[in-house]
């Protein structure tokens, strides 16, 4: 049988991909690097990856492919799913063409019966992640009905454990494991955002793999909206990770000529988490967009001052922030009309004549002369029935046609792909951002998406309304390229890397109880590198906990992040505000290290959060550590520090802030704890640091120096 075969390698990946004649690629292999394959090493694998026939299967099994066809035996998640007026629901492709050039191959193929042509990409990108999408085209005369397309990659037999994430607001991402078994693990999200319970990473590794131990591949689908991810194994053994959009019925019909292209597939393969997370971290950090280092540090106003927005406290605020070193100066919800509470003013983005008489200007000025930025909130995505948006369109929600969805936060969502509502928030956005040069914006979208019906239509409404938000995120970047833009999905509720192509800044979630964090924060760069997640030092009781907490412990926990303050510091006692500067000026210093070093998670007993940041030449590191429950054991084991060269020696310094009261001194602690150490790299790395005795809501940070 004729049969392309193709070796795509990079970074210690490789990805083997066949198409045999005429047919569209399938994946043979993907996982550790194979070095240099002769061609016959190729046709071994392509030979090994043969199906034997199974009972009830076709008499000559084909290759499961990347788009999964019903032909080759494939009865899993579909592949594409769709039909034309009921007719042709088991497309079937002939490929027309197949190319590769630099780690990017590019098939086409077409089902003349059906009326659909199909194009399938994959590409190894640098840091050895694999990402793939398709398009279909309607080539037909009439309507073609598309409600869904999955892509699909196989994982080795070997690969038998399942990690992925859930959670809520105010605490995202929390970890479920599970064995993976015959049939579907399928994770379905309808809420029209990513959502706090998130998939975030669909792994599938050796039982028993941690951040360091363990073959690892995992799946992430890059896009905002409705999607899927799901893990498949046949009752004949085979694995497979997946996903895709997940359609509502009659949600897109293609007409002639119309094309669709599915959200972007990555999977990221490693031995142990750590390193399928890098090659993550490597491959945004490679952007041309990606922030630069020294990111600002930021003080928002939301629990400083809530609604109660009036000018002096503001210019009060903004002098204490100024004087402890703040970069940036973040406006929250309140400043528009009629927005003195949650209930009413969403869509009416116009300052609030009564609060702002002469408009943003006098604090924004102010802002300015404190030389820092300034940053203002928007909620562009949703509206208030109170408002005077909501009662001059009502057509312009994302509801039923005959009545209205169920109110969330009391809001309800506009629908952006209405071209009236897109020009109208699209003005608004960029007439207040250029009149006043706003530096950033915090892009907020605090519900979920609820029965979301194009009104105009009658159609489902999800796709369109996450296309509508790209577009404008870009139409907005476009006419201001200075501006930086944070996502905010009451809190974490999307972090996904679809909106990452158009922001430089998640909010990672809305509770700022570092105890809370140190477990969000953990998960989530999994995904996204620390300078891209907002950590803010709260007050001395977390907002959404009411938990004391040190402020070494709330500094440490937004060390290895986008630092920021979200505090009201007119409260603050002088001390306070002295010690925090001390922690904003250590951050500052670490900026190139925390933005672009390489993360590492430690392994520690389960009341410790660890973890290790190090520079690309191992020569500079730091180390956090925070106790988020009582420790099972005093004086405990040792830390083992990853990332360090085991050939060079380290000074081993903590980090503390002159005059700050430090209890952890008072009482029995490791020498190195107490005052600075020298210690030999391949001690650290094999035998590793006497553990610190903590008690909970204690932590620490370390740096590490070649000498």
């Amino acid at each position: 049988m004729d049969i392309d075969v193709f070796h795509l390698t990079s970074d210690g990946v490789s990805v083997v991909i066949t198409a045999d004649a005429g047919a569209m690629p399938a994946i043979a292999y993907w996982g550790r690097g194979l070095g240099d394959l002769s061609a016959q090493a190729l046709d071994d694998i392509t030979a090994g990856t043969r199906r034997q026939r199974a009972t009830s299967e076709p008499d000559i099994p084909l290759p499961i492919g990347v788009v999964p066809e019903a032909r080759q035996g494939w009865y899993g998640p579909t592949g594409l799913a769709g039909h034309r007026a009921g007719r042709h629901p088991f497309p079937a492709f002939t490929r027309t063409a197949l190319r590769e050039e630099g780690g990017v191959l590019v098939a086409h193929g077409v089902d003349e019966t059906a009326g659909v042509a199909l194009e399938v990409r994959l590409e190894l990108l640098p840091s050895g992640l694999l990402r793939t999408r398709a398009t279909v085209t309607n080539d037909g005369d009439g309507p073609y009905a598309l409600e869904g397309m999955d892509l699909a990659a196989p994982i080795p037999a070997r690969a038998t454990e399942l990690l992925d994430f859930s959670g809520r607001h105010n605490g995202e991402r929390r970890p479920q494991r599970h064995a993976l078994v015959d049939g579907t693990h399928l994770r379905e999200n309808r809420r029209g955002r990513t959502g706090p319970d998130a998939v975030t990473l669909l792994a599938a590794g050796i039982p028993g793999f941690g951040f360091d131990t363990g073959e690892v591949w995992a799946a992430h689908l890059a896009w905002s909206g409705d999607q899927r991810l799901w893990a498949h194994r046949t009752n004949g053994g085979r694995s497979f990770l997946g996903g895709g959009e997940a359609l509502e019925p009659g949600e897109l019909d293609l007409a002639p000529g119309e094309q669709y292209t599915s959200p972007w597939l990555y999977l990221t393969w490693g031995e142990g988490l750590d390193a399928a997370s890098a090659r993550l971290h490597r491959m945004l950090r490679a952007r041309p967009s990606h922030p630069p280092v020294g990111r600002p540090i930021t003080l928002n106003t939301w629990e400083a001052v809530y609604f109660d927005h009036s000018l002096p406290p503001l210019l009060e605020l903004a002098d204490q922030a100024a004087e402890v070193g703040i970069e940036r100066f973040v406006l929250d919800d309140g400043w528009f009309r009629g927005r003195r509470h949650d209930r009413a003013g969403l869509g009416d983005w116009y300052e609030d004549e009564d609060v702002w008489p002469h408009g943003l200007g006098p604090l924004v000025d102010h802002v300015r002369e404190r030389g820092m930025q300034f940053g203002l909130w928007f909620e562009p995505e949703m509206v208030n029935p109170d408002s005077d948006l909501a009662r001059q369109h009502p057509d312009w929600i994302l509801s039923p046609e005959q009545r209205d969805a169920p109110l969330a936060r009391q809001q309800q969502v506009l629908n952006l792909a209405h071209p009236g509502a897109y020009a109208y928030i699209a003005e608004r956005l960029i007439d207040v951002i250029t009149r006043y040069r706003v530096d950033y914006v915090k892009w907020d979208h605090n519900r979920d998406l609820t029965e979301p019906v194009d009104r105009s239509t009658g159609r489902a409404g999800v796709h369109r309304q996450t296309a509508a938000v790209y577009r404008l995120l870009r139409e907005v970047r476009e006419a201001c390229p200075w501006l930086e833009i944070e996502s905010c999905s009451a809190g974490g509720g999307r972090i996904d890397l679809g909106i990452a192509e158009y922001v430089d800044r998640f909010w990672t979630s809305d509770s700022n109880d570092p105890l809370e964090r140190q477990r969000i924060q953990r998960a989530t760069t999994l995904l996204m590198p620390p300078e891209l997640l907002g950590s803010h030092v709260g007050a001395l009781f977390a907002h959404t906990t009411g938990r004391a907490a040190s402020m070494t412990y709330r500094a440490v926990t937004a060390l290895v992040a986008s630092f920021g303050v979200e505090w009201d510091l007119r409260e603050a006692t002088p001390a306070e505000r002295t010690e925090l500067a001390g922690w904003i000026e250590i951050a500052k210093r670490l900026r190139p290290l925390t933005e672009r070093g390489e993360l590492h998670r430690l392994a520690t007993e389960p009341a410790l959060i660890a973890q290790s940041v190090v520079s690309a030449d191992r020569a500079h590191g730091l180390v956090t550590i925070a106790a988020i429950d009582s420790v099972a054991h005093i004086p405990g084991g040792t830390l083992r520090i990853a990332g360090i060269d085991p050939d060079r020696r380290y000074r081993v310094q903590r980090l503390t802030v002159e005059g700050a009261d430090d209890p952890t001194a008072r009482r029995g602690q490791p020498a190195w704890w107490l005052e600075s150490t020298e210690v030999a790299g391949v001690v650290l790395t094999q035998v590793g640091l006497p553990l610190p005795t903590l008690r909970p809501q204690e932590a620490g940070a370390i740096e590490l120096i070649v000498v």
